[in-house]
């Protein structure tokens, strides 16, 4: 499966941007591409509609993917994402367990980063999409795996360094990721609602964490106008809270 890229113009004072792969032909407002023209090319060069509208070429990232790749339900924001990546300090030599693969969104974030991630999917329609969303992203070292990570995480014989839980039964699992972490390494909670949020915090302070932190990011756009500077209104900010912990 070829990596898609990203085309991308400035027309009329707008931008507009079209993600897609070098196959067959790109219809758009503004002319059609012939995408097979794209195989010859490299990010960063050009390529013209036959109405003399000039694209440039961007390889996408993670971002790219959150806004494009199909959904299967409403995947973690980028700003949760970031503030689990900016607190655990995932890195390229770190094998990371995540359960609650979504459309494989946070997977594809921490798999432009770690050195492997397994991801944990119940739910078995979700596993193909997932799947899908990873091999678009050219990614060879996230693996997704299908089952209940409850009963999955107490047969493990692996080791992680980071552990992310983006699911509604984490206070069930939190008990059993003692067996599965390196000392130091990190487990990183998301949960929607404060009653799910106390579960967590109750099960973690019942095992051997510390540095128990729960964080809440409000993320507040910022409008410019001629009528002045003021945060947008559009947006919500409240999406979910992060609890971090390190073993």
């Amino acid at each position: 499966m070829e990596t898609p890229i990203i085309l991308k113009t400035f027309y009329k004072g707008k931008i507009k941007e079209y993600f897609t792969r070098a196959d067959g032909e790109l219809h758009t407002d503004l002319g059609i591409i012939k995408l097979e023209e794209l195989r010859t090319k490299s990010p960063g060069d050009m390529v013209k509609s036959h109405l003399g509208i000039e694209f440039v070429i961007q390889k996408p990232k993670a971002p790219d993917f959150f806004k494009h790749a199909k959904r299967s339900g409403a995947p973690m924001m980028p700003k949760d994402i970031g503030v689990i990546i900016a607190n655990t300090g995932v890195c390229s030599s770190d094998h990371v367990l995540d359960a609650g693969t979504g459309s494989g969104i946070l997977a594809i974030y921490l798999g432009g980063i770690a050195k492997k991630v397994v991801s944990y999917e119940q739910r078995e329609e979700f596993i193909g999409i997932a799947r899908q969303n990873i091999a678009l992203a050219g990614l060879s070292n996230v693996e997704v795996r299908h089952g209940d990570i409850v009963a999955e995480i107490q047969k493990l014989d692996e080791r992680f360094d980071v552990i992310t839980l983006d699911t509604i039964v984490s206070s069930q699992v939190i008990p059993y990721v003692p067996q599965v972490i390196y000392p130091g390494g990190f487990l990183a909670v998301y949960s929607p609602f404060f009653e799910q949020t106390k579960e967590i915090r109750e099960a973690i302070g019942k095992t051997g964490f510390s540095q128990v932190q729960t964080i809440e990011t409000i993320e507040r756009e910022i409008s410019f106008t001629d009528r002045g500077t003021r945060p947008a209104t559009a947006r919500v900010g409240h999406t979910g809270f992060i609890t971090i912990a390190r073993y």
